[in-house]
């Protein structure tokens, strides 16, 4: 169990790590060519050979108001998915774990000027948008602009029978239709100290986030790097 929210100065600017909860994927397919009885020492499985993994979000307390880095799973998904994939995302009174967390920091979705997906998986881009009470589905943030690479939008809305499983439509068309989205190619500064820099292999045109102030830096790895078990060069996951 991991702490919902953790917080530390990066220079002048807060920065929170949020929990937006848990998913269990194949171990096997989330360490690739490493054989099962190294990685397990790092990463036990259940008896479904799922590992433990967490849907960290990153706030920024920047100038410009709060900035969210990834935003978890969202709330749209089904139970048999839920099962499947081991998703634990629920929050009190309806909620999703990520608005538990914002709650905790002092925000909620309406605060959030600034969203930057690292790309648009739906355990990294499903809190883009949410489903209200009407079945109606709706971006999460209403006051905020959404970053994403242009090429990742692309090949998000353009899957094949490897990249369907984890690109869902609902959580990216919604926020493309309500123009909130501004398409960047490549390395790219958002706003003062917070720049985008293209990671490529998980996906084609997943970015990292480099956050630097007052003489301090911090990254943001997303699936460049999804534990720290995976930092050796072979734990490379299968699906890349």
């Amino acid at each position: 169990p991991t702490p919902p929210v953790e917080r530390r100065r990066i220079g002048k600017w807060t920065v929170h790590a949020l929990q937006a909860g848990g998913q269990k994927l194949d171990g096997g397919a989330m360490f690739g060519v490493v054989p099962k009885p190294l990685w397990e020492r790092r990463i036990p499985a259940d008896e479904r050979n799922r590992i433990q993994l967490g849907m960290r979000c990153l706030l920024i307390e920047h100038d410009m108001g709060p900035i969210l880095i990834d935003s978890g799973a969202g709330n749209k998904e089904s139970a048999k998915f839920h099962d499947i994939y081991g998703v634990e995302n629920r929050g009190a009174d309806g909620r999703t774990a990520l608005e538990d967390a914002l709650a905790e920091a002092g925000f909620a979705p309406a605060d959030v000027r600034l969203v930057i997906n690292t790309h648009l998986h739906f355990d990294h881009g499903g809190g883009n948008t949410y489903r209200d009470a009407s079945g109606t589905i709706r971006p999460t943030f209403p006051n905020a602009r959404y970053v994403v690479q242009r090429g990742e939008y692309h090949y998000a809305t353009h899957t094949n029978e490897r990249t369907a499983a984890s690109y869902f439509p609902h959580n990216f068309v919604p926020v493309y239709e309500a123009g909130l989205f501004d398409f960047v190619e490549g390395e790219r500064e958002i706003v003062p100290g917070v720049r985008v820099l293209p990671t490529p292999g998980h996906v084609p045109f997943h970015q990292g986030i480099l956050i630097e102030s007052a003489g301090e830096q911090a990254f943001y790895l997303g699936d460049l790097a999804p534990t720290e078990a995976h930092l050796p060069l072979p734990s490379i996951m299968g699906n890349d």
